[in-house]
């Protein structure tokens, strides 16, 4: 057993395993996929092209990118019973327990349900990115008491979800910002999720399961749930002029704000830099300025009382709200651009995989005897 004087609290810089996936150098804040530096990708790939660059480590030519965009448009639909019980389900339920819930039928359904062969794990990581965007926009729909809009073969990932969700063609504007946003989100080191992902590949469950496992990693404050709880400060802040008022008292009352520092990044998530223009141009152009403009408020005085800046979930919490995104949304929008990094990294972990189990150590009371029911008083 390791003495207490080494236990590493959180596992923090300890490294877990050797990846191809995600080159990430906090303290130089760069990040890259498979080589390529995300600011590149996010300003001139797609989705679909960090998607086959994450499961194949080259991106894709023409036929490929072809042949991948056809696979996900056969794979969006989902079963008619996946739609019923949607709407069962309470129409305040989370969206993120929604979609925990039909990862377990999406995997019970799936006709490779149960093979963990790498071809299997393939047609399963097609299945997964396509439908957790149908999965979210659906249930959405449902809630609102509409039919669910099928989905557009010749549009993008992107232009589907929000088409999906919104029910009319986006402008391309906006697919454009949101497309940037996917690829920004797609993969991100052994983050909390991702390695909750690898922990559970690691036992050989399925698929679906790793990503169910993700998912619930995923949703809370201190991970993705933080995009969802920058947006509910800003509604409380309300508008530009109250932000530095509500940083001082936020502050002495110690509460935490989301959004801001990052345990990896010590010169600035790049993410961060990039979302901020996107979310300035989006917000600027759909009318929804005010966010942007508290946003920077607040950037401001937390940064100038606490020296602390944002991190990638900070400016898209701005990004989303401008795009019509629903605030319970935002962070199932995280998981549907997320699942290409998880199943990049199950894929990864089947291809070499050995049983993830760290040890703890004990610091409770040392050895004592059993007492009896009847002599303990």
């Amino acid at each position: 057993m390791p003495s207490e004087a080494g236990l590493i609290r959180g596992l923090e810089g300890v490294v877990a395993a050797a990846t191809r996936l995600c080159d990430l150098d906090g303290a130089q804040g760069r990040l890259a996929y498979n080589g390529y530096d995300i600011a590149d990708l996010a300003r001139h790939a797609q989705f679909e092209e960090v998607v086959w660059l994450l499961w194949h480590g080259e991106l894709p030519t023409p036929a490929e990118l072809h042949g991948l965009r056809t696979e996900l448009t056969e794979a969006r639909p989902l079963s008619p019973l996946l739609l019923r019980v949607f709407r069962l389900l309470p129409k305040e339920m989370h969206p993120m327990r929604v979609l925990q819930a039909a990862l377990a039928l999406l995997g019970a359904l799936d006709p490779d349900g149960e093979d963990n062969s790498a071809e299997a794990n393939r047609r399963k990581a097609v299945r997964l990115v396509a439908q957790m965007a149908t999965v979210t926009a659906a249930f959405h729909r449902v809630r609102q008491g509409k039919r669910p809009v099928p989905l557009r073969p010749e549009l993008s990932h992107a232009a589907n979800f929000l088409y999906m969700v919104a029910g009319r063609k986006p402008k391309a504007v906006n697919v454009r910002a949101f497309d940037a946003a996917l690829v920004l989100y797609a993969e991100h080191e052994f983050n909390a999720s991702t390695f909750t992902a690898r922990v559970v590949a690691s036992t050989l469950a399925d698929m679906h399961s790793a990503v169910s496992g993700a998912l619930g990693a995923l949703k809370g404050p201190l991970h993705g749930g933080a995009g969802e709880a920058v947006m509910r400060t800003l509604e409380e802040i309300g508008t530009p002029d109250r932000a530095e008022t509500f940083t001082r008292q936020a502050l002495a009352e110690k509460r935490r704000l989301m959004g801001f520092g990052h345990r990896v990044y010590k010169a600035g998530d790049p993410r961060a830099a990039i979302l901020r223009g996107l979310a300035e141009k989006a917000c600027r152009q759909s009318g929804e300025g005010v966010w942007f403009e508290t946003a920077g408020r607040l950037h401001e005085a937390v940064n100038r009382e606490k020296g602390l800046i944002p991190n990638v979930d900070f400016y898209s919490a701005p990004l989303f709200r401008a795009l019509g995104l629903p605030v319970d949304l935002f962070v199932p929008v995280i998981a549907v651009s997320r699942v290409a990094g998880w199943t990049a990294n199950i894929l990864e972990q089947h291809a070499d995989n050995r049983l993830i189990r760290p040890r703890a150590e004990y610091v409770g009371t040392p050895p004592r005897p059993f007492r009896p029911l009847a002599a303990r008083s």
